[in-house]
């Protein structure tokens, strides 16, 4: 990425710190240039998670806990507050782990990450993020590849969370943001030389429109969809930590941020 952007968006972050009164703890890319198959004229998924000062939190009623943007000019600035990031980390919501594997980094508090991937691996629950992987291939696969002339680029909206099942299947972790990293999974030359050849379309701003559905791949993800069904339950359902870890590396971050 071009270091002009990276800046931009860094000044951006500044002024949004400066208007809501936060501190600003992390910041990536989430979209589809942290999975690796933008385009050109791709948006900029900026996300950020944030810390009030501590009075903030000292409230009987619930306060708006995100801050979020209208995309201007490409760029989508959205951000969680850190008891919101910590409530769905809580829950093991995939989309958390994402954000701490994005391969573009716009900001890191190195104190606050070192706690929040500790956290991550205490938190994360296989089963639960199969479930959701397999709920947005199984949705995708349905809506756009299953007829006989597709949108093209629909695919990798069923493929990537695919291979992140097969990703929490092998090696029990939180998979990777990158497409490309997750790809290596696929052993069939046949199926991955349609993947590979879709993905450098994609990448060098090809523009998708409708075409047969490639057969190859089409019953590749169907039947990983199956397989995932018939075995989703029998993951790992790790017990939970207490609740006690999440309050503590909540005060040790609130802490930190005050002595600053």
């Amino acid at each position: 990425m071009e270091q002009r952007i990276i800046e931009n968006v860094r000044k951006r972050l500044k002024e949004i710190e400066e208007e809501h009164s936060v501190k600003i703890l992390y910041s990536n890319e989430s979209g589809s240039r942290a999975w690796g198959y933008e385009s050109d004229d791709s948006d900029y998924d900026i996300r950020f998670i944030y810390v009030h000062n501590v009075k903030w939190y000292l409230n009987i009623f619930p306060k708006r806990d995100v801050i979020e943007y209208p995309i201007i000019n490409e760029f989508d600035y959205s951000g969680w507050d850190l008891r919101k990031t910590l409530f769905l980390l809580n829950k093991s919501n995939p989309v958390i782990f994402e954000w701490l594997k994005s391969p573009i980094i716009y900001y890191k508090d190195e104190y606050f990450y070192n706690i929040m991937k500790q956290l991550a691996i205490e938190y994360f629950s296989p089963i639960s993020s199969v479930y959701h992987y397999l709920s947005m291939a199984k949705g995708n696969f349905r809506q756009y590849l299953q007829v006989d002339d597709v949108k093209v680029k629909k695919y990798f909206y069923a493929l990537r969370p695919i291979l992140a099942c097969m990703w929490i299947e092998k090696h029990n972790e939180s998979p990777p943001m990158k497409f490309e990293e997750l790809l290596i999974q696929i052993t069939d030359k046949e199926l991955l030389d349609k993947i590979i050849n879709l993905l450098e379309r994609k990448k060098i701003g090809m523009e998708f429109g409708i075409e047969p559905k490639i057969e190859i791949i089409n019953e590749f993800i169907e039947r990983k969809i199956k397989h995932f069904e018939n075995i989703a339950n029998k993951f790992d359902s790790r017990k939970k930590p207490e609740q006690e870890l999440l309050e503590e590396g909540f005060i040790k971050i609130l802490e930190r941020i005050t002595q600053n």
